[in-house]
C-alpha cells in the first residue's frame, strides 16, 4: 500500500489550475495551425492567427488564455493500492482549487443558489470531481476548466435505436449548427454514443481529453469521427462563427455497449481554448 499525502494533492491542483488556464496544449496549437493553414475564408485565417497569438501572449506573461477560466473539472484515477491520508481526498482537491484560482488572479465563476441569489462563491469551489479506481498506486490528476459557452450549448439526445449512424450524425451536426458561434469556435466535440444517459455525458467530457486528432483506435468508429468532422466543417461557421471552412479541429467519440432499447448521443463542445494538464503523484 502506497501512501500519498492530502497535502501533495492540494499543491499539485493549485499548480494544475493556473499552468492549464495559462499554457495552451501543444496538441491544441498544432491543430490551430493546420487550421489556419487550411481555412479557405481570409478572415477565418486571421482569426485563428490571432488565437495563436493570444496563447503565446498568455504562456509568456503567465495570462489567462480566456476570461472566463472555467468550471473546475478534476479528473482523478486512483490506483486501488494507493492510500491518500492526512485529510479528505475530496477537501484537498477543493482546496487545491481554491488555492489555484485567488493565488493565479483566475477569474471565478462558480455560484451557489443557482436557482435564486446566484451568490458568487469567491474561490471557484466547488470543483466537479470523477473518479475512477484503476490498477496500481499512483494518482492521475486531470484538470480542465471549462468554460460556460462551449458547455451551454452542449445537448443529450435520447435517439431511438432505428436512428443509427446517419441519425448520430445528423444530431451532431444539427447541435453545432444550432450553437453557430456561442460556443466559440473552432471546435473540438467530445461525444459519447450508447450506454446510460449519464454515462455517454461523461465519456463525452472525458473525450475532450483526449490528443486534438488522434483517431479512436476501432476503425468503424474513427470513420465516424471523420464522417461528423467533415459535415460540421460543411456548414460554413467557421472560426469564431465569422464564417469559413474550419468550425471545428476534431471530433472525439467513444461508443459504449447499451441497452437494446436505447441509443444516448452526448455532445460536448469544447471551444478553442481547449485547456487540460495533468501530473500524476
Amino acid at each position: 500500500m502506497r501512501e500519498i499525502q492530502a497535502k501533495d494533492i492540494t499543491q499539485a491542483i493549485a499548480q494544475l489550475c493556473q499552468q492549464a488556464n495559462f499554457e495552451l496544449g501543444e496538441d491544441v496549437l498544432l491543430a490551430l495551425r493546420k487550421a489556419q493553414q487550411d481555412e479557405e475564408s481570409p478572415l477565418g485565417k486571421e482569426v485563428l492567427g490571432e488565437l495563436i497569438e493570444n496563447a503565446r501572449i498568455a504562456r509568456r506573461g503567465s495570462l489567462p488564455l480566456c476570461q472566463d477560466c472555467g468550471t473546475a473539472v478534476v479528473f482523478l484515477e486512483i490506483g486501488q493500492d494507493a492510500h491518500i491520508i492526512g485529510g479528505d481526498l475530496c477537501v484537498a482537491v477543493a482546496e487545491g482549487v481554491r488555492q489555484g484560482y485567488t493565488k493565479g488572479y483566475l477569474r471565478k465563476s462558480i455560484v451557489s443558489q443557482p436557482l435564486s441569489a446566484r451568490i458568487n462563491t469567491g474561490d471557484n469551489t466547488p470543483p466537479v470531481i470523477h473518479t475512477e479506481i484503476i490498477p496500481g498506486d499512483k494518482l492521475r490528476i486531470i484538470f480542465m476548466p471549462k468554460g460556460g459557452g462551449a458547455e451551454n450549448m452542449s445537448i443529450l439526445a435520447m435517439l431511438k435505436p432505428g436512428a443509427g449512424r446517419q441519425g448520430v450524425i445528423k444530431r451532431v451536426v444539427e447541435a453545432v449548427d444550432i450553437a453557430g458561434g456561442n460556443s466559440c469556435p473552432p471546435l473540438i466535440i467530445g461525444l459519447g454514443i450508447g450506454g446510460t444517459a449519464e454515462k455517454a455525458m461523461l465519456e463525452a467530457k472525458r473525450m475532450l481529453l483526449r490528443p486534438v486528432g488522434k483517431p479512436n483506435l476501432v476503425p468503424e468508429i474513427a470513420l465516424l469521427e471523420r464522417e461528423i468532422l467533415a459535415g460540421v466543417n460543411a456548414l460554413g461557421i467557421g472560426p469564431l462563427g465569422l464564417g469559413g471552412t474550419i468550425t471545428a479541429l476534431a471530433v472525439h467519440a467513444e461508443v459504449i455497449p447499451t441497452h437494446m432499447a436505447s441509443l444516448s448521443l452526448a455532445v460536448n463542445l469544447q471551444c478553442h481554448s481547449a485547456r487540460h494538464r495533468e501530473v500524476v503523484l
